[in-house]
């Protein structure tokens, strides 16, 4: 059975590997390739690899999005963390039916499709003047995020002992005093988590941005992306150029921040 089961696990594996693995490899290949041998057979695993793809892509619009992506991400992540913290902190230690109808209200938020949120969002920015802004889109990013956050962090707060609060309160110490140096520093780990999860979802983010950034030379990396593609074609080598370049800074964050989310994720699973 145990040997069943140990080969049931490498297939899946193999079979994950091979989903995600065979579209990466086939980006990174095509980002390589002259527009010529794109799509020729012949010519999938043996050509004569090029960097002429990743010399163009190397430009001022570049930097200049990925400025963008990064001051969107930071923003967005520090905005998220600044309500969410002490919001799911407060849902932790409150008990009664307003919290399971806050906590149903949010998951109603995480099911609201984003689409639903532009035209209402766009002519609100465009009234405060935050259209083709950073602060728009940090402040929409924020907005839709910030359910999930609360969601994430919640169980984290939760795993604090009462009673390490309880001693913090017959010492004389305030509930903020509390919050602060007993409950934060104890599930710091959990906020690190959320907040890295945040990031990345805030470095992808797609919709806002080419919605609520009117000038093409503001657009993020998410957005610079799409627009590659146009009416008149597309050029794949340059396209899937940009797409390993974007990929870059998120590659490096996960590496770092790898064991810190396979440790977070995992609170609450075993009791």
């Amino acid at each position: 059975m145990s040997q069943r089961a140990g080969l049931g696990e490498i297939l899946i594996k193999v079979l994950l590997t091979m989903l995600y693995g065979i579209p990466l490899l086939w980006i990174v290949l095509t980002s390589l390739k002259p527009s010529s041998l794109v799509f020729d057979r012949a010519s999938m695993f043996l050509f004569t690899p090029s960097l002429d793809a990743y010399a163009n892509a190397l430009n001022s619009e570049l930097f200049t999005a990925l400025r963008q992506s990064i001051l969107i991400a930071v923003g967005t992540t520090a905005l998220v963390l600044l309500i969410a913290v002490p919001a799911a902190y407060g849902l932790a230690r409150t008990r009664g039916w307003l919290v399971a109808v806050l906590l149903g209200a949010l998951i109603v938020l995480q099911m609201l499709p984003q689409t639903a949120t532009v035209i209402p969002l766009f002519q609100l920015f465009g009234s405060w003047s935050l259209l083709d802004s950073l602060g728009g889109v940090i402040l929409a990013d924020a907005a839709l995020l910030t359910p999930f956050a609360v969601i994430l962090l919640r169980p984290f707060f939760r795993t604090v002992p009462v009673e390490l609060e309880e001693a913090a309160a017959i010492d004389g110490t305030a509930r903020l005093g509390t919050f602060l140096r007993i409950a934060l520093p104890v599930a710091r780990n959990g906020v690190a988590t959320t907040g890295t999860i945040v990031f990345l979802l805030a470095w992808g983010e797609f919709l806002y941005a080419v919605n609520f950034f009117l000038s093409p030379g503001t657009y993020p990396l998410s957005a610079l992306l799409a627009q590659q593609v146009s009416a008149f074609g597309i050029d794949w080598p340059g396209l899937m150029a940009l797409a390993v370049l974007t990929a870059v800074p998120i590659l490096i964050v996960y590496t770092f921040s790898y064991r810190l989310l396979r440790d977070g994720l995992t609170v609450g699973a075993v009791k």
